[in-house]
């Protein structure tokens, strides 16, 4: 998780979403991603999709079934989507996202029994971290909203 709170503090500076993302398979990171949305101009630039995206090209393999992906916050349905799709059988969650999160907060994707996949779901872990980023990030932006709305009056 460490790794994708760097992951996250790199979108941070760039004033994305500080959301991080790495996939572990056998002890070592094969992939990482952070929120690139503004960047790209992309709705699809999500942390997750971008470390999924590498770690299937790394293995060679759409199928991720022996790796685990942490996240610094709770993934949303689309990503939580890519995760039953690429059969990754362990999510490991910083914080939860009681607006959209998909592993439990909203509603549980991740765990659906209709599903011909279920994660198993680890959250909380450097949890305080993980919020603390994002909240501290959300501030800051309202902050220089408020500022820029104070120069335009």
């Amino acid at each position: 998780m460490r790794e994708a709170l760097r992951q996250a503090r790199r979108a941070y500076a760039r004033e994305e979403t500080p959301i991080g993302c790495v996939i572990v398979r056998s002890g070592q990171v094969i992939a990482r991603g952070y929120n690139r949305r503004n960047t790209e101009g992309n709705p699809l630039a999500h942390a997750e999709l971008t470390a999924i995206r590498r770690a299937s090209k790394l293995v060679g393999d759409w199928r991720l079934e022996d790796c685990t992906i942490y996240i610094t916050l709770e993934p949303c349905p689309m990503c939580a989507g890519a995760i039953v799709q690429a059969r990754i059988p362990r999510c490991v969650i910083g914080c939860m996202n009681p607006k959209a999160g998909c592993a439990g907060s909203v509603m549980n994707l991740l765990q659906t029994a209709g599903f011909n996949h279920q994660v198993e779901i680890c959250s909380g872990v450097l949890g305080e971290e993980c919020s603390a980023l994002m909240k501290r990030f959300f501030q800051e932006l309202r902050e220089r909203d408020r500022k820029r709305r104070e120069k335009l009056y």
